[in-house]
């Protein structure tokens, strides 16, 4: 569908513009799953506001429809790191289109 291939593009743009490496990315219809590589100097914090702003800004530009909606993102995130699990098993949770 024509939003979810381009809110693709633009989190690639971000990652790209920001030298950091999304290694999965699920769009389901209600939340999103990225796997980001990143550098030491920028906070988690501000990785998500990178893209939740951009995102939301363009998409809201390209998509009217989602003009009505008082926010496109909620404030809330969820993040780990990798060290816990190994970054395969977190590719395969991404991957595996039955996880809940």
């Amino acid at each position: 569908e024509p939003l979810k291939l381009r809110c693709i593009q633009i989190f690639q743009s971000v990652a790209n513009d920001n030298k950091w490496f999304i290694k999965a990315l699920e769009i389901a219809p209600d939340h999103i799953h990225l796997l980001i590589e990143y550098d030491p100097h920028h906070s988690i914090s501000q990785v998500v506001k990178a893209f939740k702003g951009r995102s939301s800004r363009y998409l809201r530009q390209e998509f009217p429809e989602l003009m009505k909606l008082p926010s496109l993102w909620t404030h809330s995130y969820m993040f780990d790191t990798t060290g816990k699990v190994s970054t395969q098993k977190v590719l395969e949770y991404i991957n595996d289109p039955h996880h809940g």
